[in-house]
């Protein structure tokens, strides 16, 4: 399970979490969702250890993880999948999905079949240029880079932006599988309601630097939710 407890995050004099509470555990899909500036990617950058907190606790398993640097949290089974994708454009498929070796010893180093399963377009593409592909293969090429670490749970920054729905479903799938096949714990920031409410099992929702609604995903259809969740 990952816990964040009491988290408060700042970019200089700029307060971008307030106090958030969460907990993602293992064989779940847990969504945080919220409107543009919310917070939801500083607190996806906490976890990962892009920036430090400055209040508060991070663990991950039982193990806090306040001041490690990313790649030592990658290490302990933490899968990042950033927004924009962040995939090397100049590097082939197959050369992207070998940089998630980073984290692994040398014997593990191979990109596991469930990844062309998953996103059989990989398979087909192994020598083409990440940059070649269109957004949505870089998005499925970003995923499958986040799971060749091997991770226990995969943190996802909002995976369906500008992605063709074929593709929102294609990714949806491989959540699910990725859930119920191998146990792994899944968090999730989005935006698009329809998608979180088919796959998640517990929400969040962020307003303003917190955390303002808590619940089962049957909760995004209430008031409260929706009041949050518009424009």
């Amino acid at each position: 399970m990952l816990t964040v407890e009491n988290a408060n995050l700042h970019y200089g004099a700029a307060q971008a979490l307030r106090g958030v509470s969460l907990k993602a555990e293992m064989g779940k899909i847990t969504c945080v969702l919220g409107r543009n500036g919310v917070g939801k990617s500083s607190l996806l950058r906490a976890v990962t250890g892009q920036h430090p907190l400055s209040g508060g606790e991070i663990a991950f398993q039982g193990k806090v993880l306040n001041g490690l640097p990313p790649y030592q949290r990658a290490k302990t089974g933490i899968g990042y999948v950033p927004q924009g994708r962040e995939i090397f454009p100049l590097l082939t498929v197959k050369e992207n999905l070998e940089t998630g070796y980073a984290p692994l010893k040398r014997a593990e180093r191979s990109i596991p079949d469930d990844i062309f399963s998953l996103f059989p377009v990989l398979q087909s593409m192994l020598a083409r240029r990440g940059g070649d592909l269109s957004g949505g293969q870089q998005q499925q090429l970003a995923i499958g880079r986040a799971l060749v670490t091997r991770p226990k749970i995969i943190v996802l920054d909002e995976p369906t932006e500008g992605i063709q729905p074929s593709i929102i479903k294609d990714i949806g799938r491989a959540l699910k599988y990725l859930r119920d096949s191998t146990g792994m714990a899944i968090l999730l920031v989005e935006q698009y309601l329809d998608f979180c409410r088919e796959l998640a099992d517990y929400v969040y929702i962020m307003d303003r630097g917190e955390i303002v609604h808590e619940g089962l995903a049957e909760t995004l259809d209430t008031q409260e939710a929706r009041r949050h969740l518009t424009v």
